[in-house]
């Protein structure tokens, strides 16, 4: 694959994962009694937190899983069928965080914002499959980390400008935006589970040499 097409698709890919339009309804719901300074810090923290999960996940992920004895084709499955899932979810669920209300006693940008929120489990998921040791090159891996970067980047800005887009696009808007995430999604996470089994090398075989 070339790398820019492997950019592209790790970008959008990791998008759909951390679902950075369910994330600023949810961050426009937690902050909507502090000030501007305070949503600033909020944002900021829980990005760098989530940042901090999902390297981790792409750096030691395949480590644990080899260690724990589980071969990456059965987690790529695996995954697959719970990023489809949580595709599902995003589709049929009606969340709308307007009513939310945070717990008192801890910090909202560790939870719910960084964990689950941000890093979710399909994006941790997403983070280790797509960061195969096997299939991937050092420097295939090094772009998927910085697609990761730049959606991180993406949702920060998309939470300090939460307030103007939710005002532009209404809870309505957001809703419709999140389900068009979660169909891209459910098609990935089938692609995810074709390639894992096989299903594509053998729907598309090598042609046969004319010599």
């Amino acid at each position: 694959m070339p790398l820019l097409e492997h950019a592209i698709r790790d970008f959008f890919f990791l998008w759909a994962t951390i679902d950075p339009i369910g994330t600023l309804v949810i961050f426009a719901a937690l902050t909507k009694r502090k000030a501007s300074e305070d949503k600033k810090k909020v944002a900021m923290k829980s990005c760098l937190y989530a940042l901090a999960v999902l390297l981790g996940a792409i750096l030691a992920g395949q480590i644990i899983l080899s260690g724990m004895g589980i071969r990456m084709i059965s987690f790529q499955v695996a995954g697959g069928l719970i990023l489809l899932l949580f595709a599902m979810q995003m589709i049929f669920s009606n969340f709308s965080g307007a009513d939310s209300d945070p717990e008192k006693g801890h910090d909202i940008a560790v939870f719910p914002l960084a964990i689950p929120a941000i890093a979710t489990p399909g994006a941790i998921m997403a983070a280790i499959i797509l960061t195969d040791n096997n299939m991937y090159t050092f420097i295939e891996q090094a772009v998927t980390a910085c697609m990761l970067v730049g959606v991180l980047i993406c949702t920060y800005a998309m939470m300090r400008a939460s307030d103007a887009i939710l005002k532009l696009i209404g809870q309505n808007g957001a809703s419709i935006l999140i389900k068009v995430m979660g169909m891209l999604l459910a098609a990935l996470s089938i692609e995810l589970i074709m390639e894992a089994v096989g299903i594509d090398a053998w729907m598309n075989p090598p042609q046969a040499s004319l010599q």
